[in-house]
């Protein structure tokens, strides 16, 4: 054999084995981290969005991918959400499987790539209240200010053809507004008057999408994710029990157990079942905000401060002043203070939006419990029989029947005379068949030493005046 010939062969062998030794290493699958938003945007998503986050962070996922399909929710937490997304250094990609609408829209917006079900749609961001009635423009310019900072996020691209060079924003701003607005004027894309909402098709043609997949494999094989496995957000117990609980209808529910229980407790003497009610629903409200990292410490504090302050108004100090403004007004702040998202006593990023609706759900739940404790007040009253009659006394102990509220031995100081051993103004004290009691002067002061008669007796309260 020729020199050259086995120097060819020998080559060709080895080349051979160094293929096979290389291809026989396996190539790295890329880790997929996949949770849904398939609700209304509220806290509890939020919330499963930080713990997703959190999780795939651990893992290191090459790629986190959203399976949305909602109809929106609060700004609040979308807009938390997005700016989640947008601080992500893990690629965020979101599969549309339907809606994508209002706060859905703008978490959309913010993800690096958005796929789109046929038939799907995005947009519709405009800001309503409860009622789906559109709200003041000073939301709607928060919105709109959001929508386009979003979208500026991703940058431009740079586009040459031929001698000629165009910079255009992968995502166009004023599309973002336009679906808040119905202002904007957008020349084949959206007219005046109308909202903008993309079907999947509009949305590929104005770079709001990057591809129509039926299936959460499509999507991956669009994207150029072939080999990967794939891990999923699964919430535990505690998680969805903590999700219920911060829901703000169920914090709603809570503050007007927590009224409702104190207002029923005031009306019954002793300790009882309704006390307990309120304690128990002031430790749902308060548990899960404070393992959010929403409630913190002196707001707990504050609230529990304001419960003393009230009680001392209604228990020691008579009448109504300026100890029971005070107890109502930490009340109301430490149950509001445990819904805004402050660090300690910064309130920094805190915005008004979000202290607005603290306040809304806390007092309008202020108002309904109490007119609900009002309304149960008069049915427990009236109930004759059923579940109701038992949690209520109905027997009336009569004072023709010997049943008295005060002792006995008042009632013959009556007309008997005493000296006042404290000055009465109108309030002291009264020395009357040698033993030392509580009076009111009926009329005027009277001074320390003075002779007194005892006129009535009320309520068990002496009365005397002087002779």
């Amino acid at each position: 054999m020729k020199p050259g010939i086995f120097i060819a062969i020998l080559f060709l062998l080895l080349t051979s084995v160094t293929g096979n030794s290389q291809g026989s290493k396996p190539e790295k699958k890329i880790l997929v981290y996949k949770f849904d938003i398939t609700e209304n945007i509220m806290p509890s998503v939020w919330r499963k969005t930080k713990l997703a986050f959190a999780e795939a962070d651990s893992l290191k996922a090459d790629i986190i991918l959203i399976h949305m399909n909602t109809y929106g929710g609060t700004v609040v937490d979308a807009d938390s959400i997005r700016t989640k997304i947008l601080h992500s250094k893990t690629p965020v990609y979101v599969f549309i499987d339907n809606n994508a609408a209002s706060a859905g829209a703008l978490i959309a917006i913010a993800c690096d790539r958005i796929y789109m079900r046929s038939g799907g749609s995005i947009g519709a961001a405009t800001v309503v209240n409860q009622t789906g009635q559109k709200m003041p423009d000073k939301y709607q310019s928060y919105m709109r200010s959001t929508m386009r900072a979003t979208a500026e996020a991703h940058g431009k691209d740079t586009i040459v053809s031929g001698q000629d060079t165009t910079i255009r924003w992968k995502r166009d701003p004023l599309i973002a507004e336009a679906m808040v607005d119905e202002r904007v004027y957008i020349p084949g894309v959206i007219d005046t008057g109308k909202v903008l909402t993309f079907t999947p098709d509009e949305a590929i043609r104005n770079h709001y999408c990057e591809g129509i997949a039926e299936s959460i494999p499509e999507v991956l094989r669009q994207a150029g994710v072939e080999n990967y496995d794939m891990q999923e957000f699964k919430p535990t117990v505690l998680d969805n029990i903590i999700g219920f609980l911060i829901n703000p209808i169920v914090s709603g529910i809570l503050i007007m157990a927590i009224l409702g229980g104190i207002y029923f407790e005031l009306q019954t003497p002793g300790i009882g079942f309704p006390l307990g009610v309120a304690v128990l629903a002031a430790i749902l409200y308060f548990a899960p905000l404070y393992l959010e990292g929403l409630a913190e410490n002196w707001e707990i504090v504050v609230f529990i401060i304001g419960l003393v302050l009230l009680g001392i108004e209604l228990f020691v100090i008579p009448g109504f002043g300026v100890t029971g403004i005070l107890g109502i007004t930490f009340i109301v702040g430490g149950l509001v203070l445990a819904l805004i998202n402050n660090v300690k006593f910064n309130f920094e990023h805190v915005d008004g939006i979000q202290i607005l609706k603290a306040f809304a759900i806390v007092l309008s739940s202020m108002f309904l419990g109490f007119l609900l404790s009002l309304y149960l007040s008069q049915k427990l009253l009236l109930a004759q029989k059923g579940p109701l009659h038992n949690l209520s006394l109905h027997d009336v102990q009569e004072k023709e029947k010997g049943f008295v509220g005060i002792d006995p031995s008042l009632l013959q100081l009556k007309g008997k005379s005493g000296i006042a051993q404290t000055m009465l103004r109108p309030a002291g004290k009264v020395l009357v068949d040698g033993k030392i009691y509580d009076a009111v002067a009926e009329t005027g002061l009277i001074e320390k030493g003075s002779p007194v008669t005892v006129v009535r007796i009320e309520a068990a309260q002496i009365y005397v005046e002087k002779i």
